[in-house]
């Protein structure tokens, strides 16, 4: 009697190890669950999470998971292009200026701090998403700042609507012209390279293969 008593003890912890195991399988089943197919490679719920934890950091809060996955399919066409051209990774000099630029952005140090906090990120994590980024970023403005041209009109067009009638609005003087034009050129040049991307990304979507399973419950 003492040993079936002892069996049954036996049993029950294995049934509750089994169970464990069980709900911790899940558990990490639920996070990183596909939640998109591209060609033949896919996207995890993961992935989406870690965007979004990073749009806290840089935005105070994250966009919704159907908005980060389409930034995400974004994402993985431009790496796709970039790995194949073997575009350089960007040095760990440029990834600590742009954390630095990112700290500084904040009005603190206390406020980014708070917000990385919130963010849930690490610094390690954070270098890490940054260099992605900027991988990606570097890659999209080699292609297309080459095409970019910009007509001295458009500069004088923008100086005008926008740089002298904001300087008014505030009761400011304006800055010259001939002094903000550097500043306007490059503004127009961004411009000009995200209009490019955003129609290069646009094309590059109607030839892929891509399957989204994002549930309907998703924020």
């Amino acid at each position: 009697m003492h040993r079936a008593r002892h069996r049954r003890i036996v049993l029950a912890l294995v049934n509750c190890a089994v169970l464990f195991v069980s709900c911790v399988a899940l558990a990490q089943e639920v996070v990183d669950r596909i939640v998109a197919k591209v060609e033949n490679d896919i996207i995890l719920l993961s992935e989406v999470r870690d965007l979004g934890s990073y749009q806290i950091l840089v935005d105070g809060k994250p966009e919704s998971d159907a908005q980060i996955l389409d930034r995400l399919i974004d994402q993985w066409i431009v790496r796709n292009e970039a790995d194949a051209s073997r575009f350089h990774l960007p040095s760990d000099t440029e990834v600590s200026s742009a954390v630095e630029r990112l700290r500084k952005s904040f009005s603190s140090p206390e406020e980014y701090e708070s917000r990385k906090k919130e963010s849930g990120l690490t610094d390690t994590e954070i270098r890490a998403v940054m260099s992605r980024q900027l991988y990606l970023s570097n890659y999209l403005e080699s292609r297309f700042r080459p095409s970019i041209q910009i007509d001295p009109k458009e500069i004088e067009s923008f100086y005008q609507s926008n740089i002298v009638a904001r300087a008014r609005a505030r009761g400011q003087e304006p800055p010259s012209l001939e002094a903000a034009r550097d500043a306007i050129q490059e503004a127009l040049v961004q411009l000009g390279i995200n209009q490019e991307a955003d129609r290069w990304l646009k094309e590059s979507r109607g030839r892929l293969r891509i399957e989204k399973l994002l549930d309907k419950g998703s924020k």
